[in-house]
């Protein structure tokens, strides 16, 4: 099973699909954070706040391909959420912010894999800028991949928002196909809960967890049942679910 790339120049009267960018804003000064964050969603950024370190690490390890994080935030810093980050692996770009303007704590910031060190105070059409480039760079502003998974008799294709069964459409709704497909493009990966909330349901809603596992439900019911597919999600005991190649 692979990801299928679309078609890079859609059919007439179609929209091309296009995934939102995520930035999160980790400044707890929620003046410059409200400004930094209508400027970000003015340019099409989908963009998550953090008042203070801890908040803004458990952000940043979920799903986000941008972080913005102040040096001087309450608890974690912004240099020890970079030092953390990058510990794990994860390479998502990160651009410090801070009032302070000494080369030894800019150079201490790129040692530790910052891709770039804004000092306040500081024009925001310029971070705005400086964020589009680094996305350039790392090619994260791109149009993706989109998926077109082969799973037995189960074809999942992201284009068309659309779930086949021996080729006829499964009926999934919206949310249902969102869910699936966010499980598909992570295959053999446990997927917490929590994230599968925010890439399916929005940084911003405020349901309860088992909202996830009413539409996990579902979907057993509509593919696994109806169709008497193999099981193609497994349970994450306490954690979450994970989509299984077969």
């Amino acid at each position: 099973m692979r990801p299928v790339p679309c078609p890079r120049t859609p059919a007439a009267g179609t929209l091309a699909c296009m995934a939102q960018t995520s930035v999160l804003v980790a400044e707890d000064d929620d003046a410059i954070a409200q400004l930094v964050r209508h400027h970000l969603e003015a340019e099409g950024f989908q963009v998550a706040l953090a008042a203070d370190g801890n908040m803004a690490l458990r952000t940043a390890r979920r799903n986000v391909d941008l972080a913005i994080l102040d040096v001087g935030l309450p608890g974690l810093d912004g240099f020890e959420i970079a030092r953390i980050l990058r510990r794990e692996g994860h390479d998502l770009p990160i651009v410090l912010l801070t009032a302070r303007g000494d080369e030894v704590d800019r150079v201490v910031g790129l040692e530790l894999g910052a891709d770039d060190y804004v000092t306040k105070p500081f024009s925001v059409r310029e971070l705005v800028a400086r964020v589009r480039g680094i996305l350039r760079r790392s090619k994260q502003d791109q149009p993706r991949r989109h998926l077109l998974v082969r799973l037995g008799r189960m074809e999942i294709d992201e284009c068309a928002r659309a779930v086949r069964v021996d080729g006829i459409d499964a009926g999934l709704k919206p949310r249902e196909f969102a869910l699936l497909l966010e499980l598909a493009a992570n295959p053999g990966v446990a997927l917490s809960r929590e994230r599968l909330l925010d890439r399916v349901w929005g940084m911003d809603f405020a349901g309860d967890e088992r909202t996830v596992d009413v539409h996990i439900r579902r979907l057993r019911q509509k593919l696994q049942e109806r169709w008497e597919l193999p099981a193609f999600v497994q349970t994450v005991h306490s954690y979450g679910y994970k989509f299984i190649r077969g």
